[in-house]
């Protein structure tokens, strides 16, 4: 810069300097350099030039990661520029001109290192979510790592699981759309919405139950009516594995057993696991038992489906025949046939229980259409 141009740049006082970057540290405004850069232009009537407009964005990304919004950086600039307007310009569209470079490069180097933030933040989320739900990393660093995301392992968990018509990952409007709704009823409570192969996930404490009802209430809505599941409340890191595992099982068991309701909890079909824990014994009973109706015409599934219906009724014969679009003679005659087959009588309490544990076995092994051997 020359002397001429260096006379018409006017060094602030140091209290109008310190207003003008509204407390923002000076290293990361190099309001000198700004000054000497406007009277040269005003000179020259030069544009800024590629160091210069770098020097910006460096000093936009610094400010972003220093934690400051665009805002106070930007009404900085603008406070030097009426600071340090040069005293001897030919026209002030040269300098409004620089002043828009300046500003321009400063915020695209702030939106630059919030884009690389955000990025890095969903990046460290998806990793802890998969480690979490997986439970596949060392439990005390998954500890540490779990507050900052909000949640406390000190206290039990309980997670709960929403499928909808299509897959969801992190940033689609439905996970979106639930989580804001979960903080606006909730606010800072340690609950965290995320994704998992597809699937919509809610981690909350085991006392909050009201955060996974309303979570449930959202995704129903968000999806256009999803099913839900909800694990029981677990302790520890692996208790939310334990229960992460339990809504996927609950939600498994709704769709093979045709259970209703849009909210399923685990606690309330504690008695499948149990029946299906040996397979073995399972299958040997649903062949012994309902493999004789294979004999009948057209097979077994139009018999089974008449004990299904017939068993969600309660046992209520004429209800049953109405389900099945059947009259009450009809439906009589399959019982009697299903009686004849197998030697269990469904009207009777004692082979009602076998029958209708049978039939659950059967839904649970996709039998028929899968043959069982025992």
């Amino acid at each position: 810069m020359t002397d001429e141009n260096a006379t018409a740049y006017r060094a602030p006082a140091p209290a109008a300097a310190d207003d003008a970057r509204g407390g923002i540290p000076a290293h990361l405004l190099d309001l000198d350099g700004y000054a000497r850069t406007l009277a040269d232009v005003a000179a020259t009537g030069r544009r800024l030039t590629r160091d210069e407009l770098g020097r910006r964005r460096a000093l936009g990304e610094q400010a972003a990661e220093a934690g400051l919004r665009i805002r106070p950086l930007i009404s900085a600039h603008l406070a030097a520029t009426r600071e340090h307007w040069p005293l001897a310009t030919g026209s002030p569209d040269r300098v409004l001109a620089a002043v828009e470079q300046a500003v321009d490069a400063v915020a695209e180097g702030h939106e630059r290192a919030q884009r690389i933030a955000v990025r890095q933040e969903a990046a460290a989320r998806r990793e802890f979510v998969d480690d979490l739900l997986y439970g596949r990393s060392d439990v005390g660093r998954l500890a540490a790592r779990a507050e900052r995301f909000g949640l406390r392992f000190s206290s039990a968990h309980a997670v709960a699981v929403a499928a909808g018509p299509t897959a969801y990952e992190e940033g689609d409007t439905v996970p979106r759309r639930v989580e804001q709704a979960l903080i606006a009823r909730f606010g800072d409570r340690t609950v965290l919405v995320t994704t998992k192969d597809g699937l919509l996930v809610c981690v909350a404490p085991g006392d909050q139950d009201d955060a996974l009802t309303y979570f449930a209430k959202q995704a129903y809505a968000a999806t256009g009516g999803s099913r839900v599941a909800v694990g029981r409340p677990q302790p520890g890191v692996g208790g939310v594995v334990h229960s992460y595992e339990e809504a996927l099982n609950a939600l498994d068991l709704a769709e093979r057993l045709g259970l209703e309701g849009p909210v399923l909890r685990a606690a309330d079909l504690l008695v499948f696991p149990v029946l299906t824990r040996d397979r073995q014994a399972m299958t040997e009973l649903v062949h012994h038992t309902l493999g004789p109706l294979e004999q009948a015409r057209g097979g077994a599934r139009p018999l089974l489906d008449t004990l299904t219906v017939y068993f969600d009724a309660g046992c209520v014969t004429a209800e049953a025949a109405r389900r099945l679009s059947l009259s009450v003679r009809a439906l009589t005659y399959r019982l009697a046939r299903i009686h004849q087959l197998t030697g269990a009588d469904p009207a009777d309490p004692v082979h009602r229980y076998t029958l209708q544990t049978a039939v659950i076995g059967a839904r649970l092994l996709d039998w028929p259409a899968r043959p069982t051997t025992p």
